[in-house]
């Protein structure tokens, strides 16, 4: 079953479990803890490293005898969160004081490394795309941004309501020079109470569901994309991946009937409403449930404008601290840059992870502008 509605497939504590024995693969993993006011979940790795990544609220992680205080977030529409990595061969405990959900995404794996803490402020945020396909995605445990996991790839992607993600469609279940064979979990939450989107998967795998806040889509293999954020309701959406490659890498091939999408983003602004979210702290503690304007309360983080309608570019503090608005405004203005032959895609085109300068902070070092959509498929 490739689609998983939010609550199904679940034992114990978890409202969303995604094993590779009950997904039919070899590698991939994602629960989601849900835990109530002072409760704590006790949990052995086993064959997975594992990531222990806030959705709504912060705990405290016991692993090996470190301590770690992750401060996490009102909603995946609030801020940049902090995170945590554990080994495989770990046994670990997570307490929250607050009480709050947590995704835990995880890889079948051979190497046990070191648990270790990431800030948010530490997490490259990147804006691709350009026009109606503009997004933002925050790379928090890619190969780049973080070379200390073994199998496990994992990002989130903020879409704006109203603009496509993941596209043009792409694949990656060929072992070339150019493409990885990784097998992919999308996990959703859309805002607002009634919000939803959709996702289209084709070829080998066929999918075309309607999705809202707790929601999987299982991709073992196929063309994917694309992410489709209805208007008036922001889409997030957190990738998880690994496969059997010894090289950790994250390559995609574009459907080649597509990929000339690419090109057309040149020249074009990126969503002036993005970055959605940043590194700063919440002014607020509201949970989003739907787009300002409507009578619903949204996560703010501090120095964001008051109109929700995207940065100012010229004001103080108009994208929150540590955003560059210097490249906001300069992607604004002049369009994203073409990223050369990987990035532009073109028929059958095959793509790379971004490299260099997409290793940014997301709240000390700034934003980082792809308009090529950098190779990568999210």
């Amino acid at each position: 079953m490739a689609y998983l509605p939010g609550g199904s497939r679940t034992d114990g504590p978890y409202v969303l479990e995604v094993t590779p024995e009950k997904a039919g693969w070899a590698f991939s993993a994602l629960r989601v803890l849900e835990l109530e006011p002072g409760q704590a979940h006790a949990l052995e790795t086993g064959e997975f490293e594992t990531l222990v990544l806030p959705l709504e609220g912060g705990c405290t992680v016991e692993c090996d005898g470190d301590e770690f205080v992750v401060e996490g977030r009102t909603s995946v529409f609030g801020r940049v969160t902090d995170f945590v990595y554990l080994p495989r061969s770990a046994r670990a405990t997570i307490t929250s004081e607050q009480g709050g959900r947590f995704a835990l995404p995880a890889a079948r794996c051979e190497r046990r490394l070191t648990a270790r803490y990431v800030p948010a402020e530490d997490v490259p945020v990147e804006l691709r795309g350009a026009g109606q396909a503009s997004r933002q995605v925050n790379n928090f445990c890619t190969p780049e941004a973080f070379p200390h996991a073994d199998k496990l790839i994992a990002c989130e992607v903020l879409t704006p309501g109203g603009n496509w993600s993941s596209f043009p469609p792409h694949k990656h279940d060929e072992e070339t020079p150019t493409e990885s064979v990784l097998e992919e979990i999308y996990y959703f939450e859309v805002a607002g109470e009634h919000g939803m989107a959709y996702q289209r998967v084709y070829g080998s795998t066929e999918v075309l569901a309607e999705v809202r806040s707790g929601d999987a889509v299982l991709i073992p293999d196929g063309w994917h994309g694309p992410s489709m954020a209805v208007p008036g309701y922001d889409l997030y959406y957190l990738n998880v991946m690994a496969g059997p490659s010894a090289e950790r890498a994250w390559r995609i091939c574009d459907d080649p009937a597509h990929a000339w999408v690419r090109g057309t983003w040149e020249g074009q602004p990126v969503d002036p409403r993005l970055p959605l979210t940043s590194a700063a702290p919440e002014t607020r503690s509201a949970k989003a449930k739907g787009p300002e304007g409507n009578g619903a309360e949204v996560n703010r983080v501090e120095g964001r404008g008051a109109d929700a309608s995207g940065p100012e570019v010229n004001g103080p503090g108009a994208n929150g601290p540590g955003v560059n608005r210097a490249m906001v405004k300069d992607a604004e203005a002049k369009g994203p840059e073409p990223k050369g032959a990987e990035a532009q895609g073109g028929s059958g085109a095959n793509s790379t992870e971004p490299k260099g300068a997409a290793v940014k902070g997301a709240g000390a070092r700034g934003v980082e502008v792809d308009g090529g959509d950098g190779g990568a498929g999210a």
